[in-house]
């Protein structure tokens, strides 16, 4: 919603008051100039990044337009599956868990919540992590730096396609000088001309360059700082998790330790205390 709110906007006033100015909307409809930008950028794109990336890049735009997964009913459903997890090693002992691990989508544990079993990401960093602890082979420092370690590989992998994006948007002015030089070079021929003529092939070349500042600032740089912005909910989500685990290797009861995940929890996502109190007595009760 934020994004298709955001584009219409930028369009919406960028043409609106040129259109109030008396500017005739349809001399910015310039196709070869649209090419010139459009084919430029992805030909670049494509130079500069691996195949993968590029694949990611064309699967997070329309994301965007689904918003950040990670709201506060994915942050409680998560509590409590944790919760569970946890209260079972305390009361089975680590072994307990085997059985509801190895098969999560035939455990009713995660079947309840469709939220977090459909997240395979998250499911099987829960599911590496307990399978670790369950081994017996690992101290809680080995295993904290392991999980930071993968959090900040994860992180750097979700924030690819958004730094390429945003090499792409700080190339577009200079595309859009690319296609307004070109331009330049086309109104050079038609010299001695009918001016209308001339006058018409100098607009189409200033619009290369409009379109290249306008769509570097008001689409593709914003754009990829929601890729940013939503790499980093996926960062805290998969914090939270191993925050809920150390909290439990140190000690703590299952509900102290979910508290600890919630502390975790970036504020503006972070579900009440009352909330996740009634959340777990639910599923207690």
């Amino acid at each position: 919603m934020n994004l298709i709110l955001g584009i219409v906007v930028v369009f919406g006033c960028v043409l609106g008051g040129f259109a109030v100015h008396g500017g005739q909307l349809g001399a910015l409809w310039q196709p070869s100039e649209l090419l010139i930008i459009g084919g430029a950028a992805i030909g670049a794109m494509i130079i500069a990044n691996p195949f993968s990336v590029t694949k990611k890049i064309a699967a997070a735009i329309p994301a965007l337009l689904k918003g950040s997964p990670y709201n506060r009913d994915h942050y409680l459903a998560l509590f409590s599956v944790m919760y569970e997890l946890l209260s079972i090693a305390r009361k089975e002992g680590m072994m307990g868990l085997e059985r509801v691990i190895e098969e999560p989508e035939k455990s009713d544990l995660f079947k309840k919540r469709p939220l977090i079993l459909e997240d395979h990401h998250a499911v099987e960093f829960i599911q590496d992590y307990l399978r670790l602890i369950i081994s017996g082979d690992m101290d809680q420092h080995q295993l904290e730096a392991l999980m930071d370690l993968e959090i900040e590989t994860h992180h750097h992998s979700g924030e690819e396609p958004a730094q390429a994006l945003n090499k792409v948007s700080d190339a577009m002015p200079g595309f859009g000088i690319v296609a307004a030089v070109l331009g330049i070079v086309n109104t050079m021929g038609a010299l001695g001309g009918p001016p209308e003529e001339i006058g018409i092939k100098v607009a189409a070349a200033l619009v290369g360059t409009f379109l290249g500042i306008l769509l570097a600032y008001g689409l593709l740089g914003p754009m990829s700082t929601a890729m940013e912005r939503r790499a980093r909910d996926e960062t805290a989500f998969y914090t939270a998790i191993k925050t809920c685990i150390m909290g439990f290797l140190q000690g703590h009861p299952p509900q102290i330790a979910i508290e600890f995940g919630r502390k975790s929890t970036p504020a503006d996502l972070r579900p009440s205390f009352k909330d996740l109190e009634a959340q777990l007595r639910g599923k207690k009760a």
